[in-house]
C-alpha cells in the first residue's frame, strides 16, 4: 500500500514512543512510505527547535526516510480547499506522489476526508485498525 506520512506522525514517530512509531516502522517495513520535500523541511524544524532533537540526530532521520519516495514541491493546488495553505501543500504532494493513504493527526486535513477523492485520508490509530 503507498502511504503518505504528515509531518505530526513522523515527528511523533521518531520523537516519542507509542502508535505513531509503530506506525512508521510497519509502513517501512510492509508497506511503501512516501513523504515530500515540505514535510521533510517541516520535520527537521520541528524535531530541532520543538523537540531539542540533536541536528546530527535530525539529520539521519531525514537520511532514511529519503530513502523512500520523496514528493517534490507540488506545482497545483489539491481539488478540495483546505483552510490551512501548508495543508493544501501536504495534501497536494499526497496526491502527487500517487497514495492510497494520507495518514495524519491535522484536524484541517481530517476534516475534508470525506471530500477527497483521491485518497483516503486517516489518523494513525484508524491506520493502525485498519491494518492490524
Amino acid at each position: 500500500m503507498r502511504v503518505f506520512l504528515d509531518t505530526n506522525v513522523i515527528v511523533s514517530g521518531f520523537a516519542t514512543r507509542g502508535l505513531s512509531s509503530d506506525v512508521v516502522r510497519l509502513l517501512m517495513a510492509e508497506h511503501e512510505l512516501l513523504t515530500s520535500e515540505v514535510v521533510l523541511e517541516e520535520t527537521q524544524r520541528v524535531l530541532t527547535e520543538k523537540f531539542g532533537v540533536p541536528e546530527a540526530k535530525a539529520a539521519e532521520i531525514d537520511r532514511l526516510l529519503r530513502q523512500h519516495h520523496v514528493e517534490p514541491i507540488p506545482s497545483s493546488a489539491p481539488p478540495v480547499e483546505v483552510r490551512d495553505p501548508d495543508d493544501a501543500v501536504v495534501l497536494a504532494s499526497a496526491i502527487s506522489a500517487e497514495a492510497e493513504i494520507l495518514i495524519t493527526g491535522d484536524k484541517d486535513l481530517l476534516d475534508v476526508a470525506e471530500k477527497t477523492e483521491a485518497l483516503q485520508i486517516m489518523t494513525p490509530r484508524a491506520f493502525w485498525e485498519e491494518v492490524r
